[in-house]
């Protein structure tokens, strides 16, 4: 999330109410989670595990709990809490803003385009030209659509993020800020449902389509071309390379990338990043042709048994 203009590091640390390191005009452009963090972005950080990853980082102002050396070129944000003052900014920057009407004034909607009625557009939703938007569909704010996009009906973009922190009380979220982005020539099912990220962007590329019943998590890239049929459910941070197929009830882990031209054959389940250009099966997925052959020798297991009687 990039703000609308640099403010200086005190006047960040002023709305957060916390101590800094670092000149007082150190330029802050936004804010961003650690995997798309750019110069001039605040990354919190929480826990011991991660504080050289974030201080490592492209991130130049780094929101952390513990008083450390100041590495050369950034400055901190120390705060008792990073969660919940990145929520705080997430508050102030991106706030929520109720709506009277089922069509924001806002919204920005191509030539040619067509909203079919009970539609949902929220507050600064831009949508192409010859685009379909069938009913009962929901934009959630700040969501993009390029051309000759259809989305089917009961179609929900834009939710929050499915992310907590664990707290005594209970479950605490983080704040989404994000969007989703989805490019040209992208067709969405019925029924499907697409997170905006928490600080950067959902995005569904070029030529993509997705069958009824899919889920596609915060912050996940789904690249040109792909096919994504029903019931697929497609975790958080997810990078899906072009042209992937992906077949039903998939699942996928967080944090994993799937290769170019990969397939993915139903009701897998897919723990870890594969490689491009092959096609995958079971739990977690390997090789169809090897896992295949891993099924046929178990069906075997009887009749060895038998045999050793």
């Amino acid at each position: 999330m990039k703000f609308p203009q640099p403010y200086p590091l005190h006047e960040i640390a002023a709305l957060i109410d916390c101590d800094y390191v670092g000149p007082s005009d150190f330029p802050v452009y936004g804010m961003n989670e650690i995997h798309v963090v750019e110069p001039g972005d605040i990354v919190f950080v929480d826990h011991p595990k991660y504080y050289d990853k974030a201080l490592s980082s492209a991130a130049t102002i780094v929101l952390i709990n513990k008083q450390v050396d100041c590495p050369p070129g950034k400055a901190l944000l120390v705060s008792d809490d990073p969660f919940r003052d990145f929520n705080k900014l997430t508050r102030h920057f991106m706030p929520f803003k109720p709506q009277r009407d089922a069509i924001d004034d806002s919204v920005e909607i191509g030539e040619g385009t067509v909203i079919q009625p009970n539609v949902f557009l929220g507050s600064n939703v831009v949508i192409g030209k010859n685009c379909v938007i069938h009913p009962n569909v929901v934009l959630y704010d700040h969501t993009v659509l390029g051309d000759n996009v259809i989305i089917h009906a009961g179609t929900i973009i834009g939710a929050d993020a499915f992310y907590f922190k664990k707290r005594d009380f209970g479950y605490d979220p983080l704040l989404s800020g994000g969007r989703v982005v989805i490019k040209d020539n992208v067709t969405i099912g019925a029924l499907c449902t697409i997170d905006r990220g928490v600080t950067g962007d959902t995005i569904i590329d070029e030529g993509t389509k997705l069958d009824n019943q899919v889920h596609v998590a915060h912050d996940t890239y789904i690249g040109k071309r792909c096919l994504i049929a029903a019931q697929t459910g497609i975790a958080g941070c997810v990078i899906i390379q072009d042209g992937v197929t992906i077949w039903g009830q998939v699942g996928t882990n967080s944090g994993i990338t799937i290769g170019k031209n990969a397939i993915i054959l139903a009701q897998s389940g897919v723990t870890k990043s594969v490689e491009g250009g092959k096609s995958y099966f079971g739990t977690p997925a390997e090789e169809a042709r090897e896992k295949l052959k891993q099924m046929a020798y178990v069906k075997q297991i009887p009749n060895l048994l038998d045999k050793l009687k």
